[in-house]
């Protein structure tokens, strides 16, 4: 299967299924050659019966059975073929979408709201990937064959042949009562799994809180509540799947039986032979197998069509996507222009027709009240929200006019909550950049103070930090995090409370860091409710209520303004 272009105009997901009906063509040829090769028990029943128990032949029995033999070991060899490509399917599919839905799973918190952002993609993905490597494709191949078993049947005797398709209807009704009932279970199952995963996640990383304040009770009791609503919908779901493949198994065995007596009836009065009698039974059973798989494999087939479908909803919100023409890196102005933003997923202003300037080598402090609105400016200025309205400049390109990767090198950023990932030190610093200088390594971690920290780390830059930083302290997290933030001597560097975790040393080298990125002809953004933070910039923005108060230089503004210096999360 080699590689193809994936066509942009229709859904990714689409696409990539479409890229494999050749392999498909390949299963289904397979899949006729052995069905044609499952006649080999039947009809060698037959013969043994209607020939060499007739004619006494010992050549005769060898010969059939050597037949047999080799006409087997020629349908296990295409069985395997089978399903290798099978699992071939479920890898071009994995190698044509994972990507993009990586990068969906990334994106989905800045388009969309926490609520809305529950999907889960790469389950979605894993999901149809899984059905169409399993079983379920080999029960559709199989399933056009069952005219072919019944003809057979009507061949041997017409009421054989009728009683196998009274069966065949009844396991068709059955499979049709599977779809209606089981299709609104499994679409709450499938809601019901993603929060449930995100609940564990949230107990997960606020672990520490949960058991300082005494929560990990009530939390527990919340966890158990929803949990037992998941088991309780899950084994629902599992009892109707099961009872409808345990009906249509023991009723498909009942048939055989019902055949085999037939048989023997209509052999018992010469319409029919021994082995027709046996012969019908093995092809009652093959022909309505099928069937009887499609139904235990209806749950697959029902969540990777429903996977389907958020998938490509999912993939089709960010479809619109073109990477924009490269542009040169910043290197003079930020400029902001009746700036207003809302939070993904909703209407409402959080912040509201902002406007200022500044030039290379300035560094603007921003102060406010708890909620009014930094921290969500703050997201704005590195493009992690689009403005709802007005405009967002650097050397007078609109951010949606860069490509993010390219533009991230020219950017540092600080949140409140420090997220380190599980790698080195240095990886962490790097942001994981392929061949990272390690001057620029090292000149980022001296910049942020935290160098010295490093080195007396069992391992140095190359310590292992664990998920989210877990073997630092807040305040080594935070200078780790703002080491990060300098790397490369990015052109607009926006620190979010870049203090909150820092001692006195620590805010003394904050300062120098600041007052460093801004000689190298950065411009720096600090949000801080700490008046030590404002030490290192020329200009200071007011903000309260979502609206720009006083926008100017920072002891002009500080002499006219008083504001309430409280942490906010904005």
């Amino acid at each position: 299967m080699g590689s193809k272009t994936i066509d942009r105009r229709r859904p990714l997901v689409a696409t990539a299924l479409t890229s494999t009906r050749q392999a498909f063509v390949g299963v289904a040829a397979l899949s006729a050659v052995t069905n044609i090769l499952m006649l080999t028990g039947p009809l060698f029943m037959m013969q043994v019966y209607d020939r060499v128990l007739a004619s006494r032949s010992v050549p005769t029995l060898v010969a059939l059975t050597l037949l047999a033999i080799g006409l087997y070991l020629f349908l296990g060899l295409l069985e395997v073929l089978r399903a290798r490509i099978l699992t071939q399917i479920g890898q071009r599919l994995e190698e044509q979408l994972g990507g993009p839905t990586f990068d969906a799973v990334l994106k989905l918190p800045l388009r969309m709201s926490k609520k809305e952002a529950i999907s889960q993609p790469l389950r979605d993905l894993d999901q149809i990937r899984q059905f169409m490597s399993g079983q379920g494709p080999i029960a559709i191949c199989d399933m056009p064959w069952l005219p072919v078993y019944l003809a057979i049947l009507f061949l041997f005797h017409a009421y054989l042949g009728w009683l196998a398709v009274a069966g065949a209807m009844v396991l068709i009704v059955l499979t049709l009562a599977s779809e209606l009932v089981l299709r609104a279970p499994m679409q709450r199952l499938a809601q019901m799994t993603s929060s449930r995963a995100e609940f564990i996640e949230a107990g997960r990383r606020n672990a520490e809180a949960l058991r300082a304040m005494g929560m990990t009770g009530p939390y527990a009791a919340k966890w158990h509540a929803a949990n037992s609503d998941y088991v309780d919908e899950q084994r629902r779901t599992s009892d109707a799947t099961s009872s409808f493949a345990t009906t249509s198994k023991i009723f498909r065995l009942a048939l055989q039986s019902a055949v085999l007596a037939l048989g023997a009836w209509l052999a018992i009065y010469q319409l029919a032979s021994p082995g027709a009698m046996i012969a019908s039974s093995i092809l009652t059973s093959r022909a309505l197998a099928p069937i009887e798989q499609a139904i235990a494999q209806w749950r697959g087939f029902v969540n990777a069509r429903q996977a389907r479908r958020r998938l490509e909803d999912v993939l089709a919100t960010f479809s619109d996507y073109r990477r924009p023409m490269p542009l040169p890196m910043p290197k003079r102005t930020l400029d902001v222009a009746t700036l207003t933003v809302v939070a993904p997923g909703t209407t409402v202003p959080i912040v509201r027709d902002v406007a200022f300037g500044l030039w290379a080598g300035q560094g603007l402090g921003i102060i406010g009240p708890s909620g009014s609105g930094k921290s969500t400016l703050a997201r704005a200025l590195v493009g992690i929200w689009p403005p709802a309205r007005g405009t967002i400049r650097l050397d007078g390109a609109e951010l949606h006019n860069w490509d993010p990767e390219a533009l991230g090198s020219s950017v540092g950023y600080l949140p409140q909550g420090v997220e380190l990932f599980d790698g080195t030190v240095a990886e962490n610093i790097s942001r994981f950049a392929d061949n990272a200088d390690p001057a620029a390594i090292i000149e980022a971690a001296t910049q942020a103070g935290v160098h010295e920290l490093v080195l007396s780390m069992p391992d140095g830059y190359d310590t292992r930090i664990g998920a989210a930083g877990a073997i630092l302290s807040a305040g080594q997290r935070q200078r780790v995090g703002l080491a990060r933030a300098l790397y490369g001597k990015a052109f607009l560097i926006v620190l979010d409370e870049p203090n909150a975790s820092l001692d006195a040393e620590g805010e003394a080298g904050l300062t120098n860091a600041i007052i460093a990125a801004r000689q190298a002809g950065s411009i720096v953004v600090v949000i801080a409710h700490r008046p030590n933070a404002l030490a290192a910039v020329d200009q200071v923005l007011v903000m309260a209520k979502g609206g720009m108060v006083a926008f100017g230089p920072r002891d002009e503004v500080l002499r006219k303004t008083t504001v309430r210096a409280v942490p906010e999360s904005a």
